[in-house]
Formats: C-alpha cells, sequence, structure tokens
C-alpha cells in the first residue's frame, strides 16, 4: 500500500476537526437536542430553558445547522430525524456514550503534557458517579453489539462456569448465557462498578445465572473454578508485567480444557496496525497510568508464562481480535 498524500488542505482540516466535535459534545452537555424534542423554538426560548447566554446559544445553534444537526426556519430551530434519533436522552439509539466522549475530551487536552512526562497527568477519579456513569454506559452500548458476535465465535458448548473480569454491565456475560443457558457467571468488578453491573442485568431473562463480585482484579482473588475467563478490554489498562500476574491468576482458577480469552486490540511489531489501536494507545497515555496496547508476541508471553501453551487468535470485524489460551 503506498504512502497517503495530504494536501495542505487535508492537513488544515484535520488540525480543525475538533471544532465540530466540540460543538456537538457542548450541545449534548447543554441539552439543546432534549430542549428541542418535538419543538421548534427560538435561541431565545432555548437559552432561557438552558439559562445561557443569548446570543452564544444563537451561535452555537446555528453551527449545529451548518452541520446539518438542526434545521432552522423562520427563526426557530428543530431536530433534525438524526438529532432526534441520536441526541434526545431517552430515545431507544439516543448516543449516551458520548457523555464520556465528552470526559474524554478533559484527559486529551493534555496530550502534550503527557507526552513530556511520560505517563498521564489528568486526574479523574473512577470513583466519581458521572465519570462512572458515562463510562459504563459507553462501554455498554459498544459491549452489547460486540457481544453476541463475540459468543458465536467461541466454543461454550461444554462452558459451565464463567469469570467476566472487569465485566462491566455484563453484557458479555449476558449473550453468553444466552447461547448457552447452563452457564452460570461471576462478574467481577470494583465496587462502584458492580452497584451499575446489577441495574444492567436486572432485567436479564436468566438473571439467576449471574452472581457479582467486588474488587479488584489486581490484588483481590478470584476464588471458585471456571471453565471460561473473560477479559474484554481489561488489559490495555494495566502494564506488561501487571498483565502477565494476572494472566497466571486466571490460570490458577481456571479448570482443565478451559479457555483464557483476551478480547482487546492486538497490534502488529511495529505498533502501528491496526490503526484503532495505535490511537487508542495514546488514550490509555492520557487517562491511565501503567496502560498500553499490545503485541501477539506479548500477550502469548503472559499465556507462556502462565503454563498455557495452545493459543489461538481469531480477528474480528470491530478492529478487536480474540487471544484464546486453553489449559491443557
Amino acid at each position: 500500500m503506498g504512502e497517503k498524500y495530504f494536501t495542505a488542505e487535508d492537513i488544515r482540516n484535520l488540525a480543525y476537526s475538533f471544532q465540530q466535535s466540540r460543538i456537538l459534545l457542548t450541545a449534548l452537555e447543554l441539552g439543546i437536542f432534549n430542549v428541542l424534542n418535538r419543538h421548534m423554538l427560538t435561541s431565545k426560548e432555548v437559552s432561557h430553558k438552558l439559562n445561557t447566554d443569548e446570543r452564544a446559544t444563537d451561535r452555537l445553534m446555528n453551527a449545529l445547522v451548518a452541520m446539518g444537526l438542526l434545521k432552522k426556519i423562520h427563526g426557530k430551530f428543530y431536530n433534525t430525524e438524526s438529532a432526534f434519533q441520536f441526541l434526545v436522552e431517552g430515545n431507544p439509539e439516543f448516543l449516551g456514550s458520548l457523555f464520556h466522549t465528552n470526559e474524554l475530551w478533559k484527559s486529551w487536552s493534555t496530550l502534550t503534557e503527557t507526552i513530556k512526562k511520560g505517563t498521564y497527568v489528568y486526574r479523574k477519579r473512577s470513583e466519581n458517579f458521572n465519570w462512572t456513569s458515562s463510562f459504563i454506559e459507553a462501554m455498554h452500548y459498544r459491549a452489547s453489539r460486540e457481544a453476541k458476535i463475540v459468543a458465536y465465535m467461541l466454543d461454550l458448548k461444554n462452558v459451565k462456569s464463567m469469570l467476566d473480569i472487569g465485566g462491566g454491565s455484563g453484557a458479555f456475560a449476558m449473550s453468553f448465557i444466552e447461547l448457552n443457558p447452563e452457564i452460570k457467571a461471576v462478574i467481577f468488578d470494583l465496587p462502584q462498578v458492580i452497584s451499575f453491573t446489577k441495574k444492567y442485568t436486572q432485567d436479564f431473562d436468566y438473571k439467576n445465572q449471574i452472581s457479582f463480585r467486588e474488587g479488584n482484579y489486581l490484588h483481590d482473588s478470584f476464588d471458585g473454578k471456571y471453565d471460561l475467563i473473560l477479559l474484554s478490554a481489561v488489559v490495555h489498562i494495566n502494564s506488561y508485567s501487571e498483565n502477565s500476574l494476572l494472566i497466571k491468576k486466571c490460570s490458577e482458577v481456571l479448570n482443565p480444557n478451559g479457555q483464557i480469552i483476551i478480547k482487546d486490540w492486538i497490534m502488529s511489531e511495529d505498533r502501528t496496525q491496526p490503526a484503532g489501536g495505535a490511537i487508542f494507545a495514546l488514550n490509555m497515555l492520557v487517562e491511565t497510568k501503567n496502560g498500553d496496547t499490545y503485541t501477539e508476541k506479548e500477550m502469548k508471553e503472559w499465556f507462556h508464562n502462565a503454563g498455557i501453551n495452545s493459543i489461538e487468535r481469531k480477528d474480528t470485524s470491530y478492529g478487536f481480535s480474540l487471544l484464546i489460551g486453553y489449559k491443557n
């Protein structure tokens, strides 16, 4: 594949692309699309409802019209069909995950300083309710779509017990159980996350098949024995050595013929592909103390160090991949 050529205009557009992102996120943060839900209002009326500056609100809404997210007729604004479908809270397809994107804006703004220092400088607090809520919502939105595909890619017919480490909303555990209702799953996550997990799983048809365990996966024991252990979007949070220890811990509670599944970006040896993973490595740099994206060779080393030598890779259309270690 040849080198991609950028014109000067391409580079300028790339540099300015943050502007439309910020306009969208600010409108979402203020609740403009909610206020306009099934209404046609002037910017003055909207500013009064939101307690914002009238002129500034008008300019923001004009920009949203220019971007195609609002319509304006005779001085009154209303949502486009797309804005109504995806940006109004309460609608079935509302992109609640964008609230987490708004949080990421803050940490990504520290990228230059982070590169100088070598680790994150933005001090978010994961125990903060709003941050945790937006994060779990973002993860659930993505995971609920990915989980059904992943479940069909795996051999679940002999799985009776499952440990979902960092299970978040429980989307993967629920999809696996739907495919094999004999599975009993334990979702392991931090206490402040488990409170959300219980809400996401409370209406699940097989909710009695799910139990919860609170703890820190790097420090607390997992207990029990399992046929399948899932690490979905977990290893990129940790350092290489932390992941090596984590896979060892998993191996110790894995039944014979059981499987440990890493679902994550798997990088090429030069760490430039897949492109999403190369960019995500920077996300981990600004968001975590030790996080990164890892190569297949590095992941296999974790398995080998844990005494697991039968390893299989499966790629998905979502960009991430599965690396599966089988215990003999």
